[in-house]
């Protein structure tokens, strides 16, 4: 497996274990018996489930972007230095602005955010030469 594919796979990962942590919170703030149901005139969510929320959708928005750049240079069999650099930096990048958003750090989360997306930038350019 490429560094590449392997960067994907950790993103997907991470997609998942968010998806998880915001459901559990959100359990937690509204009562884990509303969400058994079909989920009609629940509360948005707030504090730090509103925030996990959010941090999971924005992931699922990064990370298709991600996922098409990776596979298209698998496709064109190419992983250099730099593609995989880019990678990695992309899957840290992803991980640490969960972890800070969560938290609730506004200053970092919007420089980690670009530094994910100049890293999935960083790996379409090669594509495009």
């Amino acid at each position: 497996m490429t560094v590449e594919l392997f960067s994907l796979v950790a993103t997907a990962a991470l997609l998942l274990v968010l998806a998880l942590i915001s459901g559990v919170l959100y359990g937690k703030q509204i009562g884990n018996a509303a969400l058994g149901g079909n989920r009609e005139n629940l509360p948005a969510a707030t504090g730090v489930a509103g925030r996990a929320q959010r941090a999971h959708r924005n992931l699922i928005e990064n990370a298709l972007p991600f996922a098409i750049v990776v596979l298209i240079a698998q496709v064109m069999q190419i992983s250099t230095f730099v593609t995989q650099a880019a990678a990695l930096v992309f899957l840290a990048a992803r991980l640490l602005h969960a972890v800070v958003y969560i938290a609730g750090i506004t200053r970092i989360r919007t420089p980690i955010w670009f530094a994910g997306v100049a890293a999935n930038i960083a790996l379409a350019v090669p594509l495009l030469l």
